[in-house]
């Protein structure tokens, strides 16, 4: 075992990538990680080996780290040993979905042997057991290389902070990657690596995807497990892949879905790798623009909204009935705001050194404090009435799918809420991100597709959302446009 040692930087600190003055690559290292069900075939037909794939991913890793600060702590030593043992139960003749397989998981996530710092400062003894999620992705032959990094309790949409630096954008490292599944976002788009898994209590798993051209995956509640978490953030938070195509982040899906016995929420199992490879048939898809009241007045920027219509016009294309709706959001942010701040509370008063954290923590920790118990009990009471609702949109007005933008601005820069007051960071923060939050108070599965890029190359995605337990018809529907739109073959520049 190793832990990877970022560095702090405050700008781009690598050669500009030939015809993009203002659009810095980073240093070139080993070639780019295969995909995830790639991997998995050249292994299963012996064209390649566990050993190879694993001593591949680390040196890019290694190479990576300096500029773009994907992880926190390595498993380097392990995760060798680990590709050894795959090596010889694949010549056994086993056979398991990702046997031998490199992937990383999000730094609030509990593998044996490693802390789970979840982006703070400080010491933190190295947990026990592994999480019910990396349990079953063990289960399923895969190698944990490493763990990535993440903003401080997952709060905001970037991956910054003074306990491991900054997390930068392989697309332009002038940029975030978003968060608060950063790291693991950088570090597929990078290509470090094939896959990674991700959190997201209020669109962090697809934030990031949306802002380094990735799919990403927001599950229903409880298809993925979080214990030793009962019912993470007050219920808003599930863990969720990151891939470069819809397939990959399919079969990570299936490997890591899966309640634990304690788990409240236990929905009925689905096979996203067979969605990926089925036809959605012909959908009444709602594309809305005006997100939920945010109290910022932001709508999305020129080149989002561009993004956005173009792919709508896609789907169109495709044979799909697109119209513009308007979602009854109402008053969702009265119950989002108890229970994301009762759950940050949750986590900081675990912290061993609480003066170590954000001072914007620390405020977060004390308004959790105060809407704790009844208030966000009455919070988490409004969900049914909220489903019925925003619901309404599936049930009533008969549409399958709801497209909107995943972010309403392009990757801000690197310190853009540097030194942001609690109540700043919010303000900026739902400017830029009022779309990805009401599907977490929700409960219901959501996926960001690439949708193309700014002007300058900066990555733009949209999000297909559903009903709950739609998972399988919005993975249907996003590999079809996949397939039209081949978004896997544009790769950051190196």
């Amino acid at each position: 075992m190793s832990s990877a040692e970022p560095t702090e930087q405050t700008g781009p600190a690598v050669r500009s990538h030939p015809g993009h003055p203002e659009h810095p690559g980073h240093t070139p290292g080993p070639a780019p990680m295969r995909g995830l069900a790639e991997s998995a075939r050249l292994l299963a037909d012996f064209t390649a080996t566990s050993t190879a794939l694993v001593a591949e991913a680390l040196a890019r890793i290694d190479a990576a780290q300096p500029t773009l600060n994907a992880f926190r702590h390595l498993r380097a030593e392990a995760a060798l040993a680990e590709a050894a043992e795959a090596d010889r139960r694949l010549a056994a003749g086993e056979r398991l979905p990702l046997l031998g397989v490199p992937v990383a998981v999000k730094d609030d996530t509990d593998v044996a042997g490693l802390p789970t710092h979840f982006g703070c400062d400080g010491e933190r003894p190295p947990a026990t057991t592994d999480s019910e999620a990396v349990r079953r992705l063990r289960a399923a032959g895969a190698v944990i290389v490493g763990k990535t990094n993440s903003c401080e309790l997952g709060q905001w949409p970037f991956t910054e902070g003074p306990a491991f630096g900054a997390t930068r954008n392989p697309w332009n490292t002038a940029h975030t990657p978003g968060g608060s599944s950063g790291g693991s976002a950088a570090a597929v788009a990078a290509g470090l690596v094939p896959a990674a898994l991700g959190s997201d209590g209020a669109g962090s798993v697809r934030i990031p995807a949306a802002w380094t051209h990735l799919v990403g995956i927001k599950p229903q509640r409880g298809r993925v497990s979080v214990h030793p978490h009962h019912d993470a953030f007050q219920g808003l938070t599930v863990n969720g892949p990151l891939a470069r195509t819809v397939a990959d982040a399919a079969l990570l899906l299936d490997a890591a879905a899966g309640a634990h016995p304690e788990d409240l929420h236990r929905p009925p199992a689905v096979r996203a790798s067979d969605a990926a490879r089925r036809d959605p048939g012909r959908l009444r898809i709602a594309l809305a623009w005006r997100p939920p009241l945010t109290l910022t007045g932001a709508g999305p920027d020129p080149e989002v909204r561009r993004a956005t219509a173009a792919l709508a016009e896609t789907l169109a294309r495709l044979g799909h009935h697109v119209e513009e709706a308007r979602p009854r959001y109402g008053l969702i942010g009265l119950a989002f705001v108890p229970r994301a701040t009762a759950g940050i509370a949750e986590f900081a008063a675990r912290h061993p050194e609480p003066a170590l954290l954000d001072p914007r923590t620390r405020s977060a920790l004390r308004t959790g404090t105060r809407l704790g118990g009844r208030v966000v009990r009455a919070a988490r009471a409004r969900e049914v009435r909220q489903h019925r609702r925003i619901g309404a949109l599936f049930d009533a007005s008969g549409y399958d799918v709801l497209l909107t933008p995943t972010t309403a601005a392009p990757p801000p820069r690197i310190g853009t809420f540097d030194h942001l007051s609690a109540w700043r960071t919010d303000v900026t923060m739902a400017a830029a991100c009022p779309y990805a939050w009401p599907w977490n108070v929700l409960g219901w599965p959501g996926i960001n597709v690439p949708a193309g890029f700014t002007r300058s190359g900066l990555p733009i995605g949209a999000q297909l959302l559903g009903p709950s337990r739609s998972e399988e018809r919005l993975i249907s529907l996003a590999a079809q446009l996949e397939d039209d739109l081949r978004w896997y073959e544009h790769r950051p520049p190196t």
